[in-house]
C-alpha cells in the first residue's frame, strides 16, 4: 500500500474516532456472513458503528486521543465497535452477541483513556452504569434527604387525621368513644 493512501486512512480514522471517549476492539474473524449481516444490522438499529481497521494505522490514528490506550489490544484481525450512548451500551450489546456467536472475540475496551483489557475486561465494563442511570442515582440521594425531611414534617399530621377519621367512623356507626 502506497504512503499516500496509509495516509488518506489515516486520516479517515481520525474523523471517524476523534470525539469517541470509549470503543471497544473484537475480532470477527470466523463468523458467516450471515452472522456478522445479522450482528451489524442489530448494532446499526441502536446507533452503533463496526469499523473494521487496520492495527498499525487505526495505532497512528489514536496515538494523543482518549483511545490511546486501545493501541495494547490491537493484535491480529480487529474491529473497533463505538457509538450509542456511552461505550458501555456498546459492551452491554456485544457481550450479549458473544453469548449468541461463538466466534466473536472480545479484545478490550477503553472508556476515558482506561483499558478494559480481553473480554474479561469488557464484560466488567458492561457492568458499568451508563451515564444516565448514574445520573438518576445521583438525583435519587441528592433528593432522598428532602424526602425524609418531608416524611418525619408530615407524619404527626397523618397520625391525628387517623385518629380523627377514626372517631369519626365509630360516631357515624353510633358506637361510643371511650376516653384514654
Amino acid at each position: 500500500m502506497s504512503k499516500p493512501i496509509k495516509e488518506l486512512i489515516i486520516e479517515d480514522y481520525r474523523k471517524r474516532f476523534n470525539d469517541l471517549d470509549g470503543a471497544l476492539i473484537l475480532d470477527v474473524r470466523g463468523m458467516t456472513a450471515n452472522d456478522n449481516n445479522d450482528l451489524r444490522l442489530d448494532l446499526q438499529k441502536k446507533k452503533i458503528r463496526v469499523t473494521v481497521i487496520k492495527n498499525t494505522l487505526a495505532k497512528k490514528a489514536i496515538a494523543g486521543t482518549s483511545l490511546e490506550n486501545l493501541s495494547a489490544g490491537l493484535e491480529g484481525p480487529s474491529a473497533l465497535a463505538y457509538g450509542a450512548e456511552s461505550v458501555v451500551d456498546v459492551a452491554r450489546e456485544l457481550v450479549d452477541w458473544a453469548k449468541k456467536l461463538k466466534q466473536l472475540t472480545l479484545k478490550g475496551a477503553v472508556l476515558d483513556g482506561t483499558y478494559y483489557p480481553g473480554e474479561k475486561g469488557v464484560k466488567q465494563l458492561s457492568a458499568f452504569p451508563t451515564r444516565e442511570e448514574a445520573q438518576a442515582t445521583i438525583v435519587q440521594l441528592v433528593l432522598s434527604p428532602g424526602g425524609n425531611v418531608v416524611g418525619a414534617a408530615t407524619a404527626p399530621g397523618a397520625n391525628i387525621m387517623g385518629i380523627v377519621k377514626e372517631i369519626q367512623e365509630r360516631l357515624e356507626k353510633g358506637q361510643t368513644i371511650a376516653k384514654v
